[in-house]
C-alpha cells in the first residue's frame, strides 16, 4: 500500500503546490488595484507592468500580496483550499433537499447519467451482437456508428433538446438519450472486438460438437467478451456523465451539476465553477470504480481473475 500511495501523494501534492503558485500571478492584478484603494503604497513600475500580461513580474515584485491572491472573493483561478471549502460548504453542511446543495444538483444529473448509460449500453450490446452475426450489418451499421461520433456534441445536444421539447418530451429524457449517444459507441467497439476475440482454433472446436450458432454464442463469445465488455464501460459510464451534463447546459436548467457550471459563469463566481468541476469528478471516479469493482466480481467468478 505503500508503494501505490507515495507516488499518489507526491504527485498529488506537486499539483497543489503548483496550482498554489499559479493562482498568485493570476489573480495578482486585483490584489494591487485593491491595495491601491486601501492606500498602500504601489511602486510605478507595478501600474506600468498592470497595463500589459506582466502577472508574473507583478507577483515577483509585491511578495506581500501574495496572501491576498489565494483569499479574493472572486478570482480568476480560486485557490484549492477555497475549492475546498466550497465543496464542504454546499455538500456537508447544506440539506440535502437544498437547491444550494451539490448532492441535490449531483443526483439529478446521476438519474439522468445512469438512464442514458443503460440505454447506450443495452443499445450498445445489440448493436454488435447484430454486428458480428450479420455481414450487412457490419458493412451498413457500424460505418454510420463511427460516422455519428464525428458529430461534435455541443452542436447536436440543442437539435436533440428542441426536437424532442416539439413533442412534449422534457425532463430527464433528452439528457438521457444524449448520454445514451455519447456512450453507445465504446460499447460497441468494445463488444464487437470482445466478440471476435475466440481464435479460430476455438471455433473450430464448438464445430467438432456440432454447437449451434446460439451455443457458440452463450458459452464462448459472450464469456470472452467480458473483459472487453467491462473495458468500454468505464470509458461509456464517463462519457454518459459528460452528456448529461451537456445535456443541461443548453436548457438554462437550474437542476443539475451543469446547471449549477452555468449560473456560475453567468456571476462570475469561479469558486462555484471549480466545486461543481471537481463534484463532477468526484462523482466520475465513483462511477468508474463501480464498474471496476462489478468487474473484479464477475471476472473472478468466471476464472478470469484473482
Amino acid at each position: 500500500m505503500t508503494r501505490t500511495l507515495l507516488p499518489v501523494l507526491t504527485v498529488v501534492l506537486a499539483i497543489v503546490a503548483f496550482w498554489y503558485l499559479a493562482a498568485i500571478p493570476m489573480n495578482i492584478h486585483f490584489a494591487l488595484t485593491t491595495a491601491e484603494r486601501a492606500g498602500e503604497v504601489v511602486t510605478p513600475d507595478d501600474a506600468a507592468t498592470r497595463r500589459g500580461t506582466g502577472g508574473i513580474a507583478l507577483a515577483v515584485q509585491n511578495p506581500g500580496q501574495w496572501a491576498d491572491t489565494w483569499a479574493q472573493d472572486k478570482p480568476r483561478l480560486p485557490a484549492p483550499h477555497q475549492v475546498v471549502a466550497e465543496l464542504w460548504q454546499t455538500t456537508v453542511m447544506q440539506n440535502v433537499t437544498s437547491k444550494r446543495s451539490l448532492v441535490y444538483h449531483g443526483w439529478v444529473t446521476l438519474s439522468a447519467t445512469v438512464v442514458g448509460f443503460a440505454i447506450g449500453t443495452g443499445l450498445g450490446i445489440l448493436l454488435a451482437i447484430g454486428i458480428v452475426h450479420f455481414r450487412a450489418m457490419d458493412m451498413s451499421v457500424m460505418p454510420w456508428a463511427i460516422a455519428s461520433q464525428t458529430i461534435p456534441i455541443l452542436a447536436i445536444a440543442p437539435m436533440i433538446i428542441v426536437v424532442l421539447n416539439s413533442v412534449g418530451v422534457q425532463g430527464l429524457v433528452p439528457k438521457a438519450i444524449i448520454s445514451a449517444y455519447l456512450s453507445f459507441f465504446p460499447v460497441v467497439v468494445g463488444m464487437v472486438k470482445g466478440l471476435r476475440s475466440p481464435d479460430a482454433m476455438q471455433f473450430d472446436l464448438l464445430k467438432t460438437y456440432n454447437a449451434s450458432r446460439s451455443e457458440t454464442f452463450w458459452k464462448l463469445r459472450l464469456p470472452a467478451s467480458a473483459p472487453y465488455l467491462f473495458a468500454s464501460l468505464k470509458v461509456g459510464i464517463a462519457a454518459s456523465l459528460v452528456g448529461a451534463i451537456v445535456g443541461e447546459l443548453p436548457t438554462g436548467a437550474i437542476r443539475g451539476l451543469g446547471a449549477r457550471l452555468l449560473t456560475g459563469s453567468y456571476y462570475g463566481q469561479t469558486v462555484q465553477i471549480w466545486s461543481a468541476l471537481f463534484a463532477t469528478a468526484i462523482l466520475a471516479a465513483g462511477l468508474v470504480a463501480i464498474v471496476a469493482g462489478a468487474e473484479r466480481l464477475t471476472l473472478k467468478r468466471m476464472g478470469l481473475a484473482r
